[in-house]
């Protein structure tokens, strides 16, 4: 049942990652030449940020992967691999940024609307596939977010769009973890604390760029 479980929500994940590929493929203003790289970029650390999820329950769970590793394995992932995995990700991009020359701003425009595109679907899909009700707000808050971007993302420079994207995603997930029980991101229960870190990271993202462009 619990294997079961785990292969439903992968799928429900790989559903909406591609809904949101397709999204930023769609809605990009960047010729067809120029979109290879972000999108190759956001699909690498889509990619990474799975494994690390994988990587944060076996840390999180070594004493058990070792005497029985299938068990870790088949058990669904938890929200503290998903925070291990956050970390490791954000670890993933300073690495990038400073040893590979990648540009921050490169990925923040480019994952904005896959996160907005695959975040949505998802959410879509439990309240569809799964009656839930508590997904209402979340999303309904993409909702929002989502208009916001294909408002903005052409009059706009796209990593001021992204910026404001992230925090008001994380400021509004934090009102919502009044009003709700909890608030989830792809099934995983988020914590204010999380949603505070992100909301401070975003907001000092959008001031700098700000700073730049003045």
């Amino acid at each position: 049942m619990v294997s079961a479980w785990v292969v439903t929500k992968v799928a429900y994940v790989v559903i909406s990652i591609a809904a949101g590929l397709i999204f930023f493929y769609v809605t990009s203003p960047l010729v067809k030449s120029e979109k290879k790289q972000p999108l190759e970029e956001s699909v690498s650390l889509l990619i990474n940020f799975v494994l690390y999820i994988w990587v944060g329950k076996i840390l999180l769970n070594i004493d058990v992967f070792i005497t029985d590793p299938l068990a870790i394995l088949a058990y669904p992932s938890d929200s503290d691999a998903f925070y291990a995995a956050t970390l490791l990700l954000f670890g993933n991009v300073i690495y990038k940024v400073k040893w590979k020359g990648l540009n921050i701003g490169t990925i923040m425009s480019s994952l904005a609307p896959v996160f907005l595109g695959s975040a949505f679907v998802y959410e879509f899909i439990e309240v569809v596939m799964n009656d839930s009700t508590l997904a209402w707000g979340h999303l309904g808050l993409l909702f929002l977010l989502l208009l916001f971007f294909l408002i903005f993302h052409e009059r706009q420079s796209s990593v001021a769009t992204a910026g404001g994207i992230f925090t008001a995603w994380s400021l509004g997930q934090l009102i919502l973890t009044f009003y709700l029980p909890y608030t989830t991101l792809y099934g995983y229960m988020m914590t204010r604390w999380f949603l505070v870190l992100v909301f401070i990271l975003s907001m000092t993202n959008l001031i700098q760029n700000k700073r730049l462009r003045s």
